[in-house]
């Protein structure tokens, strides 16, 4: 295991590929969803030490 494991919620490819590559860099293990849907079928596989998440998103927001 690396230096935690991190989800990362975008509705933004690009944000998704330059955050996760950063974070990877670091030693974090990261995962990602492109919507809210996504992001809590996920979360409920995995145990997250933290969640990086987009509010505004189409259909589901990161406050939802």
């Amino acid at each position: 295991m690396g230096n935690g494991n991190i989800l990362v919620v975008d509705d933004i490819k690009k944000n998704i590929q330059v955050l996760g590559s950063t974070l990877f860099k670091q030693g974090y293990d990261v995962s990602y969803a492109t919507d809210g849907p996504k992001a809590l079928e996920v979360a409920s596989e995995s145990d997250f030490d933290l969640i990086l998440l987009d509010i505004m998103m189409p259909g589901m927001d990161g406050f939802e």
